[in-house]
């Protein structure tokens, strides 16, 4: 089969599936083609751009796969970095500055004290907190 982008004399587009290009010219030069706006038979190939095949398509996860993944990430946080809870943003600043030991920490902070780190350069990031079921 082969697909064709089709217009009318007034200019009209659609589109239409052919065996092959001899079977379009002789519906075409028949009359057996017609717009489905106008119902012209007077058709002509429209210009296409060509179909070109990817050697693969990326796989799209679906959302259990992403719920999945985004509640691992959160067991390896949790057990590898330290929960300040709503001291984050302070905990964060201390870090930055050298005023208590590099560490992985956790933990919740306003819109407001998130703009702030940023604006300080404090480099920090925001992961959907999922609970661990669904139930």
């Amino acid at each position: 089969m082969i697909h064709y982008q089709l217009k009318c004399q007034a200019g009209h587009g659609f589109e239409g599936w052919f065996r092959n290009s001899d079977t379009f010219e002789k519906q075409a030069a028949g009359g057996e083609i017609a717009c489905p706006v106008c119902n012209d038979t007077k058709v002509d190939r429209a210009p296409m751009a060509p179909r070109v095949a990817k050697s693969q398509e990326p796989a799209t996860p679906s959302p259990a796969q992403v719920r999945e993944a985004l509640r691992t990430l959160r067991r390896a946080v949790e057990g590898n970095c330290e929960h300040v809870g709503d001291r984050f943003a302070e905990e964060a600043r201390k870090i930055h500055y050298g005023e208590t030991e590099a560490r992985g920490i956790y933990g919740g902070a306003t819109p407001e004290e998130a703009t702030a780190l940023k604006e300080e350069g404090i480099e920090f990031g925001q992961i959907p907190w999922l609970p661990e079921t669904d139930a």
